[in-house]
């Protein structure tokens, strides 16, 4: 199964104040080269502050809405995230109880695959779904 690892953000983060973190990135980067030795860890990246970000709300009408950053609440948003490949969520939850965080918020999610749909949507969408992963991977395959 394949799960989100979501790392929330923190005022330092949101500040874009990496400098004083030196010693947490070092940490971090042996423990993302424990993940991908494991084969864990599909991908993984850090977000920039959500000054630099935007937010489009889209209203029952289909208009959207375009909001400019910073967002308030750093606790509330997404700092980072993971892919990881694992048997269970309870085998995540391992993995990450090794991670090198301090007075951190981290949420794990399970990725639905096309399979959870089953019964619910027609399998044509279903088939036109897995063609565009397909597609999607070998996209970034390449």
């Amino acid at each position: 199964m394949r799960v989100m690892v979501l790392v929330k953000a923190t005022e330092d983060s949101e500040r874009g104040n990496y400098a004083d973190h030196i010693d947490e990135f070092v940490a971090m980067g042996k423990f993302n080269e424990e993940l991908v030795k494991a084969g864990i860890m599909l991908a993984g990246e850090g977000l920039t502050p959500s000054a630099e970000g935007k937010r489009v709300t889209f209203g029952d009408d289909g208009g959207t809405r375009v909001i400019d950053g910073p967002f308030t609440e750093a606790k509330e948003l997404v700092g980072g995230f993971w892919i990881w490949q694992v048997s269970s969520l309870e085998e995540a939850v391992e993995w990450l109880k090794r991670a090198p965080f301090r007075s951190s918020t981290v949420e794990l999610r399970r990725i639905q695959e096309t399979e959870d749909f089953a019964g619910q949507v027609p399998q044509e969408i279903l088939d036109a779904e897995t063609q565009l992963r397909a597609q999607s991977g070998r996209q970034q395959a390449q």
